[in-house]
């Protein structure tokens, strides 16, 4: 569907083009309009109808689904949610509707407090990821001696990196896809209760092992609850979130994993004094968050989303009422996700779990998402921080700590992930994910080598020696969490549409733990083998390769809703790169490397339709 633009008027508000002078709250009546398609203009199903049929269609799906009492509500959230800039000017509303609108158009973190609690519930239990890595570092100090391992031979290497590694084997191999038979039977919500039980039970298990073994069981099956819970925890949040705020409440995963690995750390420090048992009590720590998740879940609403797709409409929309400030939002946003979600349906081929997943390799648009998805996942691993998440400690002990002072400077690690993720919170829906990635590579892979290169000193006193190694591993730490750290999950939750949802994050998060482990697997061998050095040198030239791999797929989705994510995939990835490497490129070079003052270029679907119109002779301007 096309809609023509008046030249003279675009991006001119409705009282000037009129004769009247601007509204008070001009910007923000064009700040949530323009916010919604910064980097994208997007067809809205709503529009292919009138004014009158979208009111009886709105009408007729609140009859027909259980909820004849929100007949006429269902009816005014639907014109809202056509044109959402222009919902003063509707006559339907009433006072307190407007006013409901208005104050949520002004007061962008404005929610209620059960949205708060389930976003931040979730965010809690993301800590015990965090938590169960730093416990690992610490007790890797330890651990081996206790059983035997630390030997130094290629063997006891390999052991040690198995039982660090074998939680995130486990959780991309097998738990991030069962998560699709437990979401379908348990809910969102059953699903993270399950899971939450595991990992209070598993952390504990492992405190009390008597082998390696024993201690690899345990962590075998810690990975799997892990899998899951990485995989539904970040949907049911992205399914919760208003589009204004989305990213920030679904970066409250990120923000409690790095509190989780300060918390770790912590715990480390507090319990290093106790002897043989130390290791234990920081293995076993790590059930703290969960057992937390596993009590508060169940005063959260289900997914919205997860039951609608189920069928339970009536359900569906008075969970949404509870996680939004006034019904004819609550209204707006559940309508419109079943609009779209009816628009997905046309698309999918199949409804069984391997079509779905298929359908993440197949359908062109749900394979783009899989490209970027897929694509932040694995630059997490590639970039090496958990090559400083598993092995901070070993590494400052090596270059001249002593096991105390490595666990302090392991404690500012933690410290500084957390301190640095919390400004994430706000950039990463106004400057964006791609763009928030794309400037923090390069740096992170200066840092890293940086790093590594200081490992090579060897004159002079201590302090000389590990200062520089310490000083290069914060600056790398605090751009990881100014990109890449709180985008990966982020950004994999919100770009598959709501009916693979379950099997591309499952896919990602597989990608995701699978080279984690792999990772924590290798680098003991790794670093004996290429020295300290050359590991950092090999995880610094990957953060390059990433960067390209950032640039080539990954999509810019910020303060867009899910469903209308749809449209930025719309896109075929040869004319995407088209755009970044003829028009965006050229664009930052000139503007921010040679310092022009130069128009900014249209975004990618609109440069995309007008490629396309003048290809038919055409000068119309679409709106997809």
């Amino acid at each position: 569907m096309a809609e023509k633009i008046n030249p003279a008027t675009e991006g001119v508000s409705f009282n000037e083009q009129n004769g009247a002078p601007p509204t008070e709250n001009y910007q923000a009546e064009t700040g949530a309009r323009r916010g919604s398609i910064a980097m994208n203009i997007v067809q809205n199903p709503l529009t292919r109808s009138s004014h009158a049929q979208t009111v009886a269609d709105a009408e007729m799906y609140a009859e027909t689904h259980g909820m004849p009492e929100h007949k006429a509500l269902f009816g005014r959230a639907a014109l809202v949610a056509r044109d959402p800039s222009s919902f003063e000017r509707l006559q339907e509303l009433d006072e307190p509707e407007r006013n409901a609108l208005i104050y949520e158009r002004d007061h962008k973190w404005h929610g209620p407090t059960m949205l708060w609690y389930s976003i931040s519930l979730c965010a809690i239990g993301a800590a015990t990821q965090g938590w169960d890595q730093t416990g690992s570092n610490g007790a890797n100090l330890s651990f081996p001696k206790e059983f035997g391992i630390d030997s130094g031979t290629g063997r006891d290497q390999w052991i040690v990196g198995l039982v660090n590694a074998i939680i995130f084997l486990t959780a991309g191999l097998i738990g991030a896809f069962i998560t699709d038979p437990l979401n379908y039977y348990l809910g969102r919500r059953g699903e993270i209760f399950l899971t939450a039980l595991c990992l209070t039970a598993t952390p504990i298990g492992s405190g009390f092992a008597q082998s390696w073994q024993g201690l690899f069981a345990a962590r075998f099956v810690l990975g799997i609850g892990i899998g899951a819970k990485n995989a539904t925890v970040p949907i049911y949040s992205a399914e919760m979130a208003p589009a204004r705020i989305r990213g920030a409440l679904v970066m409250f995963w990120q923000l409690w994993v790095v509190i989780g690995i300060f918390l770790g750390f912590c715990a480390n420090v507090i319990v290093k004094d106790t002897g043989r048992i130390a290791w234990r009590l920081q293995l076993g720590s790590a059930f703290i968050p969960s057992f937390i998740l596993a009590c508060g879940i169940w005063f959260c609403p289900e997914s919205p989303r997860w039951l609608m797709k189920h069928g339970k409409h009536a359900k569906a929309f008075h969970s949404m009422n509870r996680l939004r400030a006034h019904p004819i939002i609550a209204a707006r946003d559940y309508y419109y996700s079943y609009v779209l979600y009816n628009e997905e349906l046309k698309l999918a081929r199949g409804s069984g779990y391997f079509s779905r997943l298929w359908d993440c390799f197949a359908v062109p648009r749900i394979r783009r998402a899989n490209y970027g998805a897929s694509t932040v996942m694995l630059a997490q691993q590639m970039c090496g921080i958990n090559i400083i998440s598993f092995y901070s400690s070993t590494i400052f002990t090596e270059v001249g700590y002593s096991n105390t002072q490595a666990l302090y400077a392991s404690l500012g690690y933690g410290a500084i992930q957390v301190v640095f993720t919390i400004p994430t919170l706000f950039l990463i829906d106004t400057k964006g994910r791609r763009t928030l990635t794309l400037i923090t590579f390069p740096l992170m892979c200066i840092f890293l080598l940086a790093a590594g290169l200081s490992l090579l000193k060897t004159t002079g006193s201590t302090a000389s020696q590990i200062g520089p190694v310490v000083l290069f591993v914060y600056l790398f730490t605090i751009m990881y969490s100014l990109g890449e750290g709180p985008v990966a999950f982020q950004y994999s939750a919100e770009v598959f549409p709501t009916i693979q949802r379950e099997q591309g994050m499952a896919w990602v998060v597989c990608i995701n733990n699978t080279f984690a482990g792999i990772l924590s697997l290798t680098f003991p061998r790794m670093s004996h083998v290429m020295t300290r050095t050359g590991a950092f040198g090999f995880y610094a030239a990957l953060n390059l390769i990433a960067w390209g791999m950032i640039f080539c797929f990954v999509r810019e989705t910020k303060q867009l809703t899910l469903e209308e994510i749809d449209q930025v995939f719309s896109v075929p990835t040869k004319e995407f790169l088209a755009y970044e490497t003829g028009t965006w490129l050229p664009y930052f070079v000139k503007r921010y490397i040679l310092r022009r003052k130069i128009a900014k270029p249209p975004p990618l679907i609109a440069w995309a339709a007008e490629e396309t119109d003048s290809e038919n002779g055409t000068d119309e301007k679409k709106i997809y």
